[in-house]
Order: C-alpha cells, then sequence, then structure tokens
C-alpha cells in the first residue's frame, strides 16, 4: 500500500460516520519511463515556459485561464478556485445503494483502497461496511478529489471497502456517434455457429499473471542488451493479413483449436497402448 493517501477524510451512512484514507489501488512504477538528454553531453533537458513574443517566463508570472473562444481567456487565481468550496470535500456520502449492473462500464474509471483512518475508527468502519456487504449491493457517494469532484462506487473486499471514480456523464462519449456507422448485417449462421466453438476451446479462468505488457517487457530486454554493449537486431515487418475466404478461415481455426487441446491426451494414450506390448514381448523373446 502507498505510504502517503491520495485523500482523507470521512465515510458516512446516514448518522454513523468515520474517519477514512483512500489510497490508488494501481502503480505505474513498472513502466519503463525515457528521460530526454542531450545528445552530445548527455545531460538532462529542460523544459522552459517560454512566451511566443517574449521569450523565457518566469513561474511566478505564470496564470491559469480558461478559454472562452479563440484567443480570449477568462483568468482564475489558486485563491479564487480555493473558495470554490463543496460540501462533499472532507466527507464522502453515501447517497444510493444501486445493483452493480446498473453502472455502465464505460463509467468505471480508477479504483482505489479505502480502510479506516486510525483504530478508532475500526468499529464505525467495520459496521458501514458490514451493512454494505449484507445489502449485496453498491454504495454511491461524493467526494472532492484533486479540485475535482467525483462520483465513487464502493463495494466491501476483504476486510476493507474497494472504491471506484466513475466517470461523469460529460466525460462519457455516446457510442451511437461511432457504432451507428456499422451497417446492420445479419452474418449467416453456420458461421456464427463454428465462430462459437472456436469460443469453446479458447474458454478458461481469468489469470492476471499471463497478460503480462510484452511491449514493456521488450523495452527492458533492449535497455538490457544495449546495457551490455550488445546490439539489436532489426525486427521484421508484421506480415499484412491475408485476404482469404471468411468460412474457410473459421474451420480452419476451428481446426487449430482442436488440435492444441487433444495433442497432448492423444500422445499420452498413444505411450499407454505401446508400454505394455513392447515389455512382456522382450521378456518371451528371451
Amino acid at each position: 500500500m502507498a505510504t502517503r493517501p491520495t485523500w482523507q477524510g470521512y465515510l458516512r451512512l446516514s448518522l454513523v460516520s468515520c474517519p477514512v484514507a483512500l489510497y490508488t489501488a494501481t502503480a505505474r512504477s513498472g513502466d519503463v519511463h525515457f528521460n530526454m538528454l542531450h545528445k552530445e553531453t548527455m545531460n538532462r533537458i529542460k523544459m522552459i515556459p517560454t512566451d511566443p513574443e517574449t521569450g523565457p517566463v518566469d513561474r511566478a508570472d505564470i496564470v491559469k485561464g480558461f478559454e472562452i473562444s479563440k484567443g480570449h481567456y477568462v483568468v482564475v487565481t489558486d485563491e479564487e478556485i480555493k473558495n470554490v468550496r463543496l460540501e462533499t470535500t472532507r466527507t464522502l456520502d453515501i447517497e444510493r445503494f444501486v445493483d452493480e449492473d446498473d453502472i455502465d462500464r464505460l463509467y468505471w474509471n480508477a479504483p482505489y483502497f479505502l480502510p479506516p483512518d486510525g483504530d478508532m475508527a475500526v468499529e464505525a468502519f467495520a459496521v458501514i461496511r458490514e451493512s454494505m456487504e449484507r445489502a449485496g449491493k453498491v454504495a454511491l457517494g461524493r467526494l472532492v478529489m484533486h479540485q475535482r469532484e467525483r462520483l465513487m462506487a464502493l463495494e466491501p473486499r476483504d476486510r476493507g471497502i474497494l472504491a471506484y471514480t466513475i466517470r461523469s456523464n460529460r466525460e462519457v462519449k455516446d457510442a451511437k456517434e461511432v457504432f451507428d456507422r456499422i451497417p446492420n448485417e445479419k452474418p449467416p449462421a453456420a458461421m456464427v455457429e463454428i465462430a462459437e466453438k472456436i469460443i469453446g476451446q479458447l474458454e478458461g479462468p481469468f489469470d492476471p499473471s499471463k497478460f503480462n505488457d510484452r511491449y514493456e517487457d521488450a523495452l527492458r530486454d533492449l535497455i538490457r542488451q544495449k546495457e551490455k554493449g550488445h546490439g539489436v537486431e532489426k525486427v521484421e515487418e508484421p506480415k499484412e493479413a491475408e485476404v482469404i475466404d471468411l468460412m474457410e478461415a473459421l474451420k480452419r481455426s476451428l481446426g487449430q483449436g482442436g488440435e492444441r487441446r487433444k495433442t497432448p491426451a492423444r500422445k499420452a494414450a498413444t505411450a499407454k497402448k505401446k508400454a505394455p506390448a513392447k515389455k512382456p514381448a522382450a521378456r518371451k523373446r528371451a
């Protein structure tokens, strides 16, 4: 868990409240990051704020502005932004309970861990958490984080609560803008049946360890090779997908899926049949 919480405040269910802290549930520390260097001196490059007319600008002279029309801004100070206070600034108030399926997947955003903040908060936190678990629904509440009000979805997880930020309606685009361009075409039933069998062959449990970022792994390998002074071979360009008959492609895919699953079983069966036949024959002749 992160040493510093992203947010600290109070979780409240009606008249019951307790201090809580919010920690990010994911990390980007494993990503490969590159620094901008001068190719001759190998010094890191500094990004200097620059005015296109007057040149470099001191950070003390930079202000925040919102563009309301082309080239026309409304300037807002940090003090004015702080004065825009909301009731949910320090309190995560549970407002409603809904079914998980009622929240479209487009709206789910970043996950957080929500534990009690301090020993004195444990009892009240346990009461709220237990009542949420018995309800069997997702709790919705609001808080202000990074100067923005966020809707939060809460659900019990182990001895704590898992919280997700929920995107606002303005952030989510209408899928019809893209999907309505797709022709309303009904595929042949025979092809769909074959595709369903292929899906059945590929079914299995979700194992996160099987889904590493292969691009990140390749970058790290590149860095290791360069550090050792080894050259890096150029990767061949991927071949373009062949244009073949769709039904033929489905049939071939179905056959490949069957071979992948049946090959180990066939080998084992063959070994069992051959083993008893060889040994008795050799002993009798001897």
